[in-house]
């Protein structure tokens, strides 16, 4: 049997992202978009509701919360301003690792931190010279006695510098390529840290994202997450559970797009009549009605089937891909709705519009995305 409806739970929980977004985070996102400032505030209220960590399990303090559950949750915000629903989002890229492949000691100590008080992690991965070629990375962790020393430097990573600790990736043993990478967990505090400077985006301003180095800082074997070697696949898997929720951002932003088109198009007349009436117009709409149903489909699937334990690479590299590009789309189409006004930043599209663009780069760029779909029909059917 398939029913796609939502439980009252899930509703419910809907609907009080919904309000939330619609009390916080709509009133103050032009406000963060133009100061860069973090949204302190709005993170601290979603925390205090429970609208944050909600990945992390109970036993850690969180609610326990299904993938499905998070996207619920996304979307709303999303729709509100991507902006601040990236630096909500982060926290759960940074506590996937630690959540898949995380000791029971390890997740008392850094998914409770998350829980206990409103705190920070980043998910430092990418690298000025690798991006989507993960490989690429040049980040080491010598072992010296009982403890790593890891140097390197990350770049545009989201809450650096608002983190309490850091997820890192780093090789172990560079000849080994892939399988010499190794994940640790890196509080912020330690000696060796630096953040830089924050990075002036083209879009998703409220969302802090700065270069991390690291200088022969010196981290236990405890922090270690699984065995030598484990890292990259404990990286990837994380990506199962956090694209399907990175993905519907997209399809929030775009419903965004499409209300704020259709309100327009309602109200603006040419020759009379109003532009909604145009044939030219109401297809553009009636695309962007389609194209956003047919994206949250393909994330709900993504994130049903991982939380049904079954391995969804290829359905969430889905809808990553298609809904990256659709919101792009999406954006690009509400712009040209409003027309000239479109291109102004006093109306919401322009901004929608700059933020829409990083969906089709960050968590695996679109390029990326087929490259994984194809891999999973060739070589896994």
């Amino acid at each position: 049997m398939i029913d796609f409806s939502l439980s009252e739970d899930q509703l419910n929980l809907q609907e009080l992202a919904r309000k939330f977004t619609k009390e916080e985070i709509i009133p103050k996102a032009a406000q963060y978009d133009e100061s860069g400032d973090y949204p302190h505030d709005i993170v601290k209220k979603a925390w205090e509701l429970g609208l944050m960590n909600t990945h992390v399990p109970q036993e850690y303090g969180g609610l326990g919360l299904s993938v499905l559950d998070g996207c619920i949750i996304t979307e709303e915000f999303a729709y509100g301003c991507t902006g601040i629903a990236t630096a909500m989002e982060a926290n759960a890229l940074a506590a996937a690792p630690v959540i898949v492949a995380g000791s029971h000691e390890q997740k008392k100590q850094f998914l409770g931190l998350l829980t206990e008080k409103p705190s920070y992690a980043a998910y430092c991965v990418t690298e000025p010279g690798a991006g989507s070629d993960v490989v690429g990375i040049r980040t080491t962790a010598k072992k010296v006695g009982s403890e790593y020393v890891i140097n390197g430097t990350k770049m545009w990573i989201t809450n650096a510098n608002v983190a309490n600790w850091y997820f890192v990736l780093a090789y172990t043993d560079p000849a080994a390529k892939h399988k010499g990478m190794s994940g640790f967990v890196v509080p912020r505090e330690l000696p060796g840290v630096k953040v830089g400077k924050k990075e002036w985006n083209m879009g998703q301003h409220a969302s802090d994202t700065r270069e991390v180095i690291f200088e022969d800082v010196k981290i236990p074997e405890k922090y270690r997450l699984g065995n030598e070697g484990d890292g990259f696949r404990i990286a990837m898997s994380a990506f199962d559970h956090t694209r399907p929720p990175v993905a519907i951002g997209a399809v929030g932003l775009a419903r965004r797009a499409m209300d704020e088109a259709i309100q327009y198009a309602k109200t603006r007349k040419t020759m009379g009549t109003p532009i909604a009436a145009h044939q030219a117009i109401s297809f553009m709409i009636a695309d962007m009605a389609k194209d956003i149903e047919a994206g949250r489909g393909l994330c709900y699937k993504a994130a049903w089937m991982i939380d049904n334990g079954q391995r969804n690479t290829k359905f969430a590299a889905f809808a990553k891909s298609f809904c990256a590009d659709m919101a792009m789309r999406v954006a690009t189409d509400a712009v040209q709705v409003f027309g000239g006004y479109g291109y102004s930043s006093e109306y919401p599209v322009e901004k929608l519009m700059r933020d829409a663009k990083i969906y089709q780069i960050y968590e695996g760029t679109s390029q990326i995305q087929r490259l994984i779909i194809a891999k999973e029909i060739f070589e896994r059917g």
